[in-house]
């Protein structure tokens, strides 16, 4: 007991020193990227000089340990080195080498090698197969090498960091430092032997990554099947304790909310199937999400992938978190995520291994060069473009507008794919992710950069933005201009196009008077197997640079539902010009009126399989029905389930109350940790733009179960 209470301090004054220092990391690269490029300027391999690039990045980078951390890899604030003049010459020359563009990271990669063989064994390996390579595929191989150095280098910087703090330090956090850097000392050559040099390995790698490659989010991903041989070894020998394995953990989150930007998201997973069928939950799966309980902050989310097999006590523990207000955790639907990989070609072993890359967009562990949320799409401002169309040449019925809105929107489709394949070529051309590639299957194997297309798995996806705002849309549209002709498309576009100016009537009845998705009617959620159907036999029709991937759509928002709702006009939904869409395909905010039941049967009526990019529905419940109510967790649990039973792709859920949001408006401070899940991802709520804290407040907020 006195153990656990002291690591429960200790967690919770890292906690704080987190959120007072999140900015302090120093991770502009410049300097170092430009000074590698510049030295390797005779060098004719593009490949090659970004492999030496990332090298330098990675041999140049310091880090910072303080006096309670568990594990190493915090990097250090802005050194006297990295001078304005200094940056402004390193600038200038990566000017001459703009970045092509295009998706990054957004992924899990895979440990196995690095695990099995430790950093120097992956090098030799590297170096046995250049033996034998073509020209091109050597240049290849050599970067791959340069930037495993790199990484090596890095890991002693941070056993350095160590070692220089244990003169000064108290004889027990002596003992804890030395630890550390032997831990450090070890895996940056050798395999991981132990549950601390394993976690210590997995996150320096996904630092070097992000860091020594510009990749943006690098998942730890399925924390449960990655470390638990270690986990398994240490408990059993007597190496480690349940709490101190839990520490570590909880140090690794903090140390992701130390380096990751805030608005964006990182992911673990727990549970889950194997390509049998056989449930993985494990010990460490409760560990991911014990974890959250003391750190409370916005990174990571913890994603279940629940199946029927999933044990109710799993399912416990993340209810159990949620009605506390911890929401982060989330639910996947291992079943429907399954069936969708293996429709679009995944083998077994690899559709039972993935990870929601950030938010909720699937991806394949360890083999992903998957482009996510490429681009985003407004539906309801292609639906205006239609409206505005017809007010000039009225479509002789609703079925012949329908057609005509989706033939806009196929093009809009076809000019996204168009675009992204631009970019692919340019990648190809001018990317390079040499550490990244490899730890992406099969790249080593092939030879190539995942920028050339190594990897296994190279689709796109992207993400159509108001799915139930069009679909309400639709409705009004088809009763008001069609069935009862009760006015002129002319004036139809003119109102929205004047935001309902002088016709508040108009719009409160566009409002109220037609029933709306989430409300459980097939008056409108009809329209949605049909408008998800076209979204997936449109994006079917393209292929993808640089192997004919195929294009998968999804239907989540992350911020996108406030940015593009604030740059579009009313909607004949009702909603009034530059206020946000739903957010993600849930009903829009306050729609939801006759109770959760009724949303979750409207969201699940149409099929989610296909939509691989991601579907996210977001549920809101008042935090005073758990505490005035016994029964509500249980009721909770099932109200999950159902969703889930019913073929839902993944749900997460808020508990707060308005009042405590509006407090928190008010006095941001003494709310800074207050975190709220927005569109498939969380984030603090006083950090969010003013228009994003309303659309979290409007969103309807259930008091009854």
């Amino acid at each position: 007991m006195g153990i656990m209470k002291t690591y429960a301090d200790r967690v919770a004054t890292l906690r704080k020193r987190c959120i007072e220092r999140k900015n302090l990391a120093w991770k502009d690269t410049a300097i170092p990227r430009a000074e590698a490029l510049r030295k390797s300027a005779r060098i004719e391999s593009w490949q090659e000089r970004q492999g030496l690039a990332t090298r330098n990045v990675l041999c140049k980078t310091a880090f910072e340990i303080d006096d309670l951390e568990l594990l190493a890899g915090r990097l250090a604030p802005r050194s006297a080195e990295a001078s304005d003049e200094a940056l402004s010459d390193a600038r200038k020359l990566l000017e001459k080498h703009p970045w092509a563009g295009g998706q990054t990271g957004h992924c899990e990669i895979d440990f196995r090698q690095v695990f099995k063989l430790g950093i120097d064994g992956l090098a030799d390996s590297i170096k046995a197969r250049m033996q034998n390579a073509p020209g091109e595929r050597q240049d290849t191989y050599r970067s791959f090498i340069s930037a495993v150095e790199g990484l090596a280098a890095m890991i002693e910087n941070a056993a350095k960091c160590a070692r220089s703090r244990i003169p000064e330090s108290r004889p027990e956090r002596k003992r804890e430092l030395r630890l550390i850097a032997e831990a450090c000392e070890r895996v940056a050559h050798k395999p991981p032997g132990s549950f601390r040099e394993a976690i210590q390995l997995l996150w320096l790698t996904i630092l070097a990554i992000q860091h020594g490659d510009s990749v943006s989010l690098v998942s730890p991903g399925h924390l449960d099947r990655t470390l638990a041989p270690f986990y398994d070894a240490d408990i059993a020998s007597g190496r480690i304790t349940r709490d101190e394995a839990l520490a570590l953990i909880e140090s690794l989150y903090l140390l992701l909310n130390e380096f990751i930007s805030d608005g964006l998201a990182i992911a673990v997973m727990v549970g889950g199937r194997d390509e049998s069928g056989n449930d993985l939950t494990n010990d460490l799966s409760y560990l991911c999400l014990e974890a959250l309980r003391r750190t409370r902050l916005v990174y990571p989310t913890v994603g279940i992938c629940w199946h029927e097999g999933t044990p109710t006590r799993l399912v416990d523990l993340a209810v159990d978190l949620i009605c506390r207000g911890c929401s982060n955790p989330a639910f996947f639907n291992d079943a429907t995520i399954q069936r969708g990989l293996k429709a679009l070609g995944v083998p077994p072993g690899d559709a039972c291994n993935y990870i929601n890359s950030t938010c909720v967009e699937i991806t394949p562990v360890g083999a992903s060069g998957v482009w996510v949320a490429s681009p985003y799409f407004n539906l309801c401002g292609l639906l205006l473009e239609e409206i505005a169309a017809a007010a000039k040449r009225r479509p002789a019925t609703f079925e012949a507008f329908k057609a005509r809105y989706l033939k806009r929107l196929g093009a809009a489709v076809k000019a996204a794919v168009e675009a992204q394949n631009g970019l692919r070529h340019a990648r190809e051309q001018r990317g390079r992710k040499p550490l990244q590639s490899v730890f992406t299957r099969d790249c080593v194997g092939r030879g190539k950069d995942i920028d050339a297309g190594g990897a296994l798995y190279n689709w796109v996806e992207c993400s159509f933005v108001g799915l139930a705002n069009l679909a309400d849309s639709l409705l009004v549209i088809r009763e008001e201009l069609f069935n009862s002709k009760r006015m002129t498309f002319r004036d139809f576009h003119a109102i929205l196009a004047d935001d309902f100016k002088d016709h508040e009537e108009d719009r409160l009845r566009f409002l109220n008077a037609f029933p709306k998705y989430g409300q459980d009617n097939p008056a409108v959620d009809s329209f949605f197997p049909e408008i998800a159907g076209f979204l997936v036999k449109t994006c079917g029709r393209f292929r993808m640079r640089p192997d004919d991937s195929p294009y998968v759509p999804g239907a989540f928002v992350w911020i996108m539902h406030e940015m593009l709702g604030r740059s579009t006009g009313a909607t004949p939904d009702g909603r009034k010009a530059g206020t946000p869409f739903a957010d993600g395909a849930g009903p829009a905010q306050g729609r939801e009126i006759k109770g959760p039941t009724a949303a979750i049967l409207s969201a699940t009526s149409w099929d989610h399989t296909p939509l691989i990019g991601g579907v996210a529905f977001n549920m809101k419940f008042s935090a005073s029905l758990f505490s005035r109510s016994p029964g509500a967790p249980n009721s909770l649990r099932e109200l999950v389930l159902t969703f889930l039973r019913r073929g839902g792709f993944e749900t997460q859920i808020n508990v707060v109350d308005r009042n405590t949001l509006e407090a928190a408006r008010k006095n941001p401070e003494k709310y800074r940790d207050l975190v709220v899940r927005i569109g498939g991802y969380t984030d603090y709520f006083t950090r969010i733009s003013r228009e994003m804290q309303d659309e979290i407040i409007q969103r309807t907020e259930y008091d009854r179960l």
